[in-house]
């Protein structure tokens, strides 16, 4: 498993919980970003509430989906 340096980390706030462990977080205060639940987190059974502070990666080829890595206290 490689990591890949273009990947840019975020932090932002859950709005919603959608289906399939999809989420719309909200980032820098105005833009909207679908997020889906890294694999670890799934396996560690972290639930996520709407108002709920969250780290975020996404890749530089798509701007509007990334994958909710760590949930903030």
């Amino acid at each position: 498993m490689t990591t890949n340096s273009s990947v840019t980390t975020l932090e932002g706030v859950v709005l919603e919980s959608l289906p399939n462990a999809m989420f719309r977080v909200r980032v820098d205060g105005e833009k909207l970003i679908l997020c889906h639940l890294a694999g670890k987190m799934r396996m560690n059974h972290v639930r996520l509430l709407p108002g709920d502070r969250v780290k975020i990666e996404m890749t530089p080829y798509d701007t509007d989906r990334g994958r909710v890595v760590y949930k903030l206290k």
